[in-house]
C-alpha cells in the first residue's frame, strides 16, 4: 500500500456533485517522491442492470439524449444504454429495482449483482454496481420513460439479443456500461436456452 499525503484540497465546483482539484505526493515504483495536481469529480455511486427474456431472447435497452455524447460530436447526442441511475444513498439494489420500474415500466422482483466496476477511474470517484435480472411481459407496469420533474425523456427499446450485440461492432453503442453487461450476457450465455 502506499502511503499518499495529500497538501491541498480545493472545491472548483459544487453544483449537483463535487468537483475538486487536489495535490498529493505518492512514492512511486521506484521510492521516489511525486507532487500531482489532478481533478477529481466525486458524483457518488450508482448501479446499472441488464434486463434479459431467456424465451424470447431479448434484452430492454433505453435511447436518451446525453449532453456529454453531443458536446463530444456524438451526431445527435442519443445514446442506446442499460437502464441505469444513481445510488443517493439508497443501497444499490434498491435503487436499480426502483430505477428499473421508472426508466423500463418493469418492476422486476429478483435481481443479481455480477460485478462492479470503476468506469473512469482516473478523474472520477464512482463505482458503479452491475446487475442482471430476467423480465417478462407480465411485469410492465407502465411506459417507462424515466421521471419528467428529473428531466428525463427516455424511449424504451425491446431488441433481439444478437441484435443489440451486433449494435457494438456497428458503433451505435458506446455506452461502457452497456458494452460490459451485454459482453457478460454473451460469455456466460445468459441467452441461450
Amino acid at each position: 500500500m502506499k502511503s499518499v499525503h495529500i497538501s491541498k484540497k480545493e472545491t472548483l465546483s459544487h453544483y449537483k456533485y463535487h468537483l475538486s482539484k487536489v495535490t498529493f505526493e505518492y512514492p512511486d515504483q521506484r521510492g521516489r517522491t511525486k507532487a500531482q495536481t489532478k481533478e477529481v469529480y466525486d458524483r457518488g455511486h450508482g448501479a446499472t442492470i441488464l434486463l434479459y427474456n431467456r424465451r424470447k431472447r431479448t434484452v430492454i435497452l433505453t435511447r436518451q439524449f446525453r449532453l456529454a455524447a453531443y458536446l463530444n460530436q456524438q451526431e445527435d447526442g442519443m445514446l442506446i444504454e442499460a437502464c441505469a441511475g444513481q445510488l443517493d444513498g439508497e443501497n444499490p439494489e434498491a435503487a436499480m429495482i426502483r430505477e428499473t420500474e421508472e426508466e423500463t415500466g418493469y418492476r422486476i422482483h429478483a435481481l443479481e449483482k455480477i460485478f462492479e466496476a470503476y468506469t473512469t477511474p482516473g478523474s472520477v470517484t464512482e463505482i458503479l454496481h452491475f446487475y442482471i435480472a430476467a423480465y417478462s411481459d407480465e411485469m410492465k407496469t407502465s411506459e417507462g420513460g424515466g421521471l419528467e420533474e428529473e428531466g428525463e425523456d427516455i424511449e424504451v427499446l425491446e431488441l433481439g439479443f444478437d441484435e443489440a450485440y451486433d449494435l457494438i461492432s456497428q458503433g451505435k453503442i458506446k455506452d461502457c456500461k452497456t458494452i460490459m453487461l451485454l459482453q457478460y450476457a454473451k460469455i456466460h450465455r445468459l441467452l441461450e436456452p
